[in-house]
């Protein structure tokens, strides 16, 4: 007889049901296993209030970041959608992108340059 059987003998309990409980004597595997699991899942909520409030910060950045946009397009009087539907908006759109790609590289390779 093991001492784990001897304490289950001791508390009335059935000695199956108390084996392999940790030391956790008298408390039964159902109840064990629920103990566990409840603190598994309250750290569970606990991370995952973590992420939503990394989430909401991040959702709130590019909300702000936006309505930054919104604001200096709406005081400067520029209509975006009325700007792209003229002639030519979406070829200038297309270079402005080509040289803004341009100037990237130019930038990427300066600073590979520089380093030792």
């Amino acid at each position: 007889m093991s001492a784990t059987e001897g304490e289950g003998e001791k508390l009335g309990a059935d000695p199956e049901r108390v084996a392999g409980n940790g030391g956790n004597a008298g408390v039964a595997n159902g109840q064990l296993s629920a103990v566990t699991e409840n603190e598994h899942l309250r750290e569970r909520v606990a991370a995952l209030e973590t992420e939503l409030v990394e989430v909401q910060a991040r959702t709130n950045a590019a909300i702000a970041k936006w309505q930054e946009q919104a604001y200096w397009l709406d005081r400067w009087h520029l209509d975006l959608n009325a700007l792209m539907r003229r002639p030519g908006a979406t070829e200038l759109l297309s270079a402005v992108r080509g040289v803004r790609g341009v100037w990237w590289r130019v930038k990427l390779l300066k600073r590979r340059l520089r380093k030792p």
